[in-house]
């Protein structure tokens, strides 16, 4: 990273410079001459810098890697201070969780021999050559070239092939010269002789005394290598794992318990033949033996020889020769021995009897859950998560301690925030008071456990225990609401504290948490319900809920069995106090951070049950195979033919939308081709034989060839209504090819970047299943509920079943429809809808005059239809229907039909009389009407039979619902219900994948039951963007160490598993697009962009559509930091609002203006910057959002102000998924302020930098440019250009436009707070004398943005730039957080 920039305010006084401040220098001034992009006249290379900048330990060097060391790298060159200072600056960029292995595809072909020099220095035995840290750098280096790779398939031993592969490898030896050999020879020995040094190392660590810590932090790198290199994280346990090593197929408990019984016999075989001593053991029954203390009881008397002798008949140490002694120690043998043939515990049965709730032992402790600032340096006790997985076992093992430890953590920082807010003190009288108050905890009133179950047969713990929970709720209406609203399944926390401060102390941030509170006991629970009345819980439901009196409020708990028994065993046995009987605050939290337990239960209750994953996504899932093997065109059960229904416009549409193939249509008249189209798609063979290539000229020819065939809709009925509704959209050929592979089996995975409408592809995909297989159910699951109900707006939108449609979860209540899809909502609209089809009933009874009660249920109805309404139409078919070959008489269709009198309130003329064919079809499509109303209240009838709401939601969800839909957080919730009740899908839609945790995209593939053992899915459509922001893991050593942010789709992406990527955006301009689409394959812009009004007009009262304004030191600061990680920066928050002032006072709507910013400290100070300066003022108001970049990804705006905030370093935008997503919000206008010096700098950031620095780094506008404006977009402006140099200046300016427009209008007069320069003091000689200087300064800077301004624009015309008055400087703000009390939850990225 740079050094901060120095600043330009004058300092009061003179502090002597840090070594790491002129180190810092030193290398800016190295870079300046040497590698610095922006450097004119760059020096030749010369490797004595590399070793001056090595000698001195920087590595945190801008661009360092990759304008000068791998660029000038060779063989030749290779020194130690070379190889080292690469190393170096990898390791860094790993830790900065930047992309390093970039740099490398330059120059591609000295990797192999640099990979080469690092393997031979990393096994140096001279610690002179290379010392023991810088070793240990080398193996930190491998590991991370080890987590980019795909692991190797599954190492064979001892099968058949393997005697194959190492003929074929003698063989290939002989051929090799001898030096080549002997470095093949030296690869393939490179582990072992690692493991070997490493055990030297270990051995060197004495066990008392001091301890060299280069010894200790290599040892921990060596153990990280192993582990991910074997992909192991708990070495003991996954030397036993439940995987076969020679074929890598997962083993049962079955399997495992066979190999533990073998291993123990050969042990009792090889004893009574050859070891007289061992004979007790070799005759005793094998559950007496394989414990660990028989087994040390049994083998630690032998000596050292013996040990040795009985594990070489094992064949696992060579054999001892005669008359030697044996060079192993004895502690190593016992070890060998006893750790083969111990009994191994279950992991599951492990896991079934933890407790899911952390208690207070592991919320608190850092080594089981270490702190949110993780650095990035050293080694964690933490699983990862790479690319590849042993078995589904281990998946999910490593998936759940994960998940459990992050939820821990978050669990951690909102306890620590109720109960100190609630400020717990020592009352005189020895008990608890509170001296303050919390949203969200209370303190309990009273506590009960009610029932204790019984234990399950074969378990220890109980059943279930449930308690009742008393709370006093007298607080504000809104909290009591909410305290109210628990529904069942919300996780609660039950806190036992005993301060030992007296009342008054006030709590310090800085000092432990748990002593200072004095917390004693934590445990979890689980809302069953609250209690009525009568003691009876509330059970949720459409009907409203009961009016409670008083303040008091139960709530029905269940509390965790295995938590229960341990506390009750701890109580019992050890008489430790009761635990249950201590509680006196329960906490609640957010509902949408809430679902950890049920995410915990699902995936342990997965590991129980055996979890089945189609065969064909298996492998994949696994990251193993071909990738590619689930791709649409690889799959055996490829469908040949496809009804596109309405997804194209023309058969021109359709032609654009294939490229490269010969599109031949089955009607050759041009009127006849309208859509909808069927395809027939040539099938290639998929795993088949390879083919031979010659006459395949003609098979090509085929292969490329579709046969299109129009098809006509039949007619619906001759109501308005009844016409289909159709799509609008022109999609692009990508987009095709997306909707193409989505309605293929197999796995489909689509990259959408920003504006390429990701989510009309996603709807006509599920409109195409729907019509194409009207059996098939799609289950559609996305991040958040916004997307969702973008999703649902957009179905409805198509010609989908209004009855076919069901929302899932609590998100509905936002959509913007006055149509309920919820359960309940959609029962409602079941029982409305077969009333309304029971009325249509009675009215077709009435005018066929049929007498009776038929329409009073659906069954009386489907008799009617039946006996009445079939009949007349036979009867009408055979008078009309075509006799030998003869048309009956047009007339006859009309006067024959027996509806007449129910469609009379039809248009009329219901029959056009032109000719008999097109009649007949109006007269089937009348029936096709009167048939689906009968349909329909066949499929109602259930709801007769069925009488509480909760049976007719369940036979909804299980029969009625085609189209179902939920988050990831309602599927992980929500798995064993919709199980048990025999839910059932066929294809799943996953929107927003890459922002899914990887657990959470896998969790709703198992919503349901195999059949016959194998899953019934027949397609997984992903659509997402890796490119921009991960899912949210707010603690950094999960999402830095443990990989835990990446998603499924991102590893997917990276293993290889192909991807459609869709290339043209529709959503900003082109020119705007330019800052972002690099990072993407061929994004391009829809015609729209260029052509539409709204593109093509400049930005009123702006020189540039986009720009990049520097802003420097304020009063001598720049970036602050009030709190650790809260970052802050008043010069850019002032700039900010006054230009966001600026645009409303010309005219824009401030609801089409957004404030972005990529720190949570500068948001709360951009907030309070509003509300001093322009909040409540009608003429200005307040902008549609500030907010962080990252709560707004998803969304977008038409103008877009960003302030970068940093000064010092860049931070976390150096994650260019971060700046992608900051680039790309903005449709019209994008404005960034920011420290140009710094982010210019950035190797990362230097695509979108290049083109922002292109451009005058000054704000240039136009003030006197009304909105909207007339001129187009790059066009000269007829009005005068104002330059600003800085944000003193600007806010002067704005405030003095707001008065003029004031005295000009006369009609509205509310002060405008002085902007922050005016300030009352006397004008001293001194101050007019800076301000000249910074004039003279100035000069030359403004001629060079001038002259930049007038070769983009003019074009040799002159320009008349107004230099507006600088003004004096500003007083500092006092940066309060008005809105931090209750501000919305935040990610920890951005704080």
């Amino acid at each position: 990273m740079a050094a901060a920039p120095a600043s330009a305010a004058p300092t009061k006084k003179i502090v002597a410079p840090t070594v790491s401040q002129i180190n810092a220098e030193f290398v800016t001034q190295l870079a300046n001459k040497y590698w610095a992009p922006h450097a004119k006249k760059k020096l030749s290379f010369d490797s004595k810098v590399i070793e001056d900048v090595y000698a001195k330990e920087i590595v945190k060097s801008n661009q360092y890697l990759e304008n000068y060391l791998w660029m000038n790298y060779s063989p030749e060159l290779s020194s130690k201070a070379y190889l080292m200072s690469i190393c170096c600056m990898v390791n860094e960029k790993f830790r900065e969780n930047v992309p390093a292995w970039e740099t490398f595809k330059k120059k591609s072909e000295h990797f192999p021999a640099f990979f080469k020099r690092i393997l031979e220095a990393s096994l140096v035995e001279n610690e002179i050559e290379f010392s023991l840290q810088e070793q240990t750098v080398l193996l930190l280096f491998l590991d991370h070239c080890f987590n980019s790779l795909k692991r190797l398939e599954q190492e064979l031993k001892r099968t058949p092939k393997l005697k194959k592969f190492w003929n074929l490898i003698k063989k290939n030896d002989e051929k090799m010269d001898e030096e080549a050999r002997m470095q093949a020879y030296r690869e393939r020995r490179f582990l072992s002789q690692l493991i070997q040094k490493f055990i030297a190392v270990l051995k060197s660590i004495p066990v008392t005394g001091p301890i060299s810590m280069d010894k200790v932090h290599y040892c921990e790198r060596f153990i990280e290598l192993m582990i991910d290199l074997e992909l192991l994280d708990m070495l003991k346990f996954y030397t036993g794992f439940e995987i076969n090593d020679q074929t890598g197929n997962a083993l049962t408990e079955n399997e495992m318990t066979t190999i533990h019984y073998d291993r123990i016999t050969s042990l009792q075989k090889a004893a009574f033949a050859h070891f007289p001593e061992l004979y007790d053991f070799a005759l005793t029954n094998v559950a007496a033996v394989d414990t660990r203390d028989a087994l040390v009881k049994i083998f630690g008397p032998l000596s050292s020889n013996v040990l040795h002798q009985v594990a070489s008949y094992l064949c696992l140490l060579p054999s001892l020769p005669e008359g030697e002694d044996t060079s192993y120690e004895k502690e190593f043998l016992l070890e060998l021995l006893v750790s083969r043939h111990e009994r191994r515990i279950s992991q599951i049965q492990q896991l079934n009897q933890m407790p899911l709730y952390p208690t207070e032992k592991i919320i608190w402790d850092e080594n089981i859950v270490p702190t949110e600032y993780y650095s990035g340096e050293g080694c964690l006790a933490l699983p990862k998560l790479n690319l590849q997985f042993l078995t589904l076992h281990d998946y999910l093992l490593r998936n759940f301690n994960l998940f459990r430890l992050e939820s821990t953590y978050e669990i951690r920082q909102d306890i620590e925030d109720s109960v100190s807010r609630m400020k717990p003190w020592l009352s005189e009288y020895g008990g608890v008071v509170f001296g303050g108050w919390a949203r969200m905890a209370q303190p309990i009133v009273s506590f009960t456990v009610v029932e204790v179950a019984k234990p399950n047969i074969g378990e220890n713990w109980p059943m279930r225990v449930r308690a009742d929970v008393t709370i006093n709720l007298n607080v504000r209406d809104s909290i009591k609401d909410e305290w109210e609203g628990l529904r069942k399944h919300d996780v609660c926390f039950l806190v036992t504290v005993r301060p030992t401060q007296p009342y008054g102390t006030k709590f310090d941030r800085r000092r432990p948490f748990v002593e200072q509170i004095g917390l004693v006991y934590v445990r979890g629970c689980e809302i069953q319900g609250m209690l009525d009345e009568k003691g009876r819980v509330i059970e949720e439901g459409p009907e409203p809920k009961p009016r409670l009196k008083g303040d008091c409020r139960t709530y029905r708990v269940f509390l965790d069995p295995n938590q229960y028994q341990q506390d009750m065993t701890n109580t019992i046995q050890n008489g430790a106090e009761d635990v249950y009987e201590t509680f006196n605050i329960i906490m609640r939290r957010k509902p949408k951070e809430n679902n950890f337990k049920a995410v915990l239960e699902t995936i342990r209750n997965l590991m129980n049950t055996d979890c089945v994953v189609p065969d064909w996504l298996h492998d994949i899932i696994l990251g193993y195979g071909d990738p590619s093997s689930a791709h649409y065109s690889k799959m055996p059960n490829q469908i040949a033919s496809l009804d596109f229904n309405d997804t194209f416009l023309s058969i021109d549409h359709l032609k654009a939308s294939f490229p490269g193939y010969n599109i031949k249509v089955t009607v050759d008249n041009p009127e006849l081709q309208v859509p909808p189209f069927r395809i027939t798609f040539p099938i290639k063979g998929g795993k088949g034989k390879k083919r031979k290539e010659d006459g395949n000229e003609e098979k090509s020819e085929e292969a490329k060839t579709l046969i299109v065939e129009p098809h006509i809709i039949p007619n619906r009925g001759p109501y308005p209504y009844n016409q289909p509704k159709r799509n609008t959209i022109q999609f692009t050929h990508t987009q095709i090819e997306a909707i193409r592979a989505g309605m293929q089996p197999g796995l489909t995975m689509v990259v959408g970047p920003p504006g390429t409408g990701k989510t009309d592809v996603a709807v006509q995909i599920i409109s195409n299943l729907y019509h194409n297989f009207p059996e098939q159910r799609t289950l559609i699951v996305t991040h958040s509920n916004q997307a969702l109900n973008q999703l649902f707006e957009k179905i409805m939108a198509l010609d989908i079943d209004e009855r076919h449609l069901l929302r899932l979860g609590h998100g509905e209540e936002e959509l913007e429809t006055e149509k309920d899809f919820s359960r309940y909502g959609r029962v409602n609209y079941v029982l409305a809808r077969r009333l309304e089809l029971l009325r249509e009933v009675g009215r077709l009874q009435e005018s066929l005059g049929v007498p009776g009660d038929v329409s009073y249920t659906c069954e009386t109805a489907g008799h009617f239809f039946l006996y009445q309404v079939m009949s007349r139409w036979e009867e009408y078919i055979s008078k009309v229907k075509v006799k030998c070959g003869k048309i009956p008489d047009v007339t006859d269709v009309s006067s024959f039909f027996p509806f007449h009198q129910y469609f009379a309130n039809a248009p009329q003329p219901i029959f056009k009389g032109r000719s008999y064919e097109e009649d007949m079809e109006i007269a089937e499509g009348c029936f096709r009407h009167l048939k689906k109303i009968f349909t329909q209240l066949e499929e109602f009838r259930a709801f007769e039979l069925l009488r509480s709401g909760l049976d007719r939601s369940k036979y909804l969800l299980v029969k009625e619902a085609k189209i179902i839909a939920m988050t990831c957080t309602h599927a992980a919730l929500k798995r064993h219900d919709l199980v048990e009740l025999g839910f059932k899908y066929d294809n799943i839609l996953m929107e927003e994948s890459a922002q899914i945790l990887e657990i959470e995209t896998f969790i709703p593939l198992l919503l349901q039951n195999p059949q016959d053992g194998f899953s019934r899915l027949k397609r997984w459509i992903m659509i997402g963007d890796h490119h921009q922001l991960p899912p949210v893991i707010k603690n950094m050593a999960f999402q830095k160490y443990s990989n835990m942010e990446q998603s499924l789709f991102t590893r997917f992406v990276r293993v290889g598993v192909p991807t459609v990527d869709l290339d043209a955006q529709g959503r900003a301009r082109a020119s705007l697009c330019n800052l972002y689409n690099w990072r993407y394959k061929n994004l391009g812009n829809l015609p729209h962009v260029q052509l539409m009004p709204e593109f093509r007009t400049a930005n009123a009262g702006f020189l540039y559509d986009f720009q990049l304004i520097n802003v420097e030191d304020f009063n001598g600061v720049g970036e602050s930091e009030p709190n650790p990680y809260f970052y802050q920066n008043l010069g850019e928050a002032e700039y900010v609002v006054a230009l966001f002032m600026y645009m409303c006072l010309l005219g824009y709507p401030a609801d089409r203006i957004s404030i972005l910013t990529t720190y949570n400290g500068q948001k709360h100070l951009i907030r309070d910057v509003i509300n001093q300066r322009c909040g409540n003022n009608p003429l200005i108001g307040r902008p549609n959002k500030v907010t962080t970049v990252d709560r707004f990804q998803g969304q977008q705006n038409d103008y877009i102000l960003l302030s970068l905030v940093r000064t010092k370093a860049v931070g976390h935008l150096r994650d260019v998924r971060r700046l992608v997503v900051a680039m790309s919000r903005a449709r019209l206008g994008l404005y960034i302020f920011a420290r140009v010096s710094l982010f210019q700098n950035c190797f990362e950031l230097t695509p979108a930098f290049s083109q922002l620095t292109a451009r005058p780094l000054h704000l240039h506008i136009i003030p006197t440019e009304c909105f909207p404006a007339a001129r187009q977009n790059g066009e000269l402006p007829s009005h005068q250009i104002h330059v600003i140099k800085n944000m003193p200046q600007m806010a002067n300016f704005v405030y003095n436009m707001y008065m003029h427009m004031i005295q000009s209008t006369r009609h509205y007069q509310q002060r405008l707070l002085p902007p922050p320069a005016m300030i009352e003091e006397p004008e001293t000689t001194q101050t007019q004398e800076s301000e000249a200087e910074v004039e003279v300064q100035g000069t030359q800077e403004d001629a060079e943005e001038e002259n930049k301004v007038e070769e983009e624009i003019t074009k040799g015309e002159e320009l008349k730039v107004a230099e507006v008055d600088e003004h004096r400087t500003m007083p500092e703000h006092p940066g309060r957080d008005s809105d931090s009390e209750d501000s919305e939850p935040e990610d920890e990225n951005e704080k």
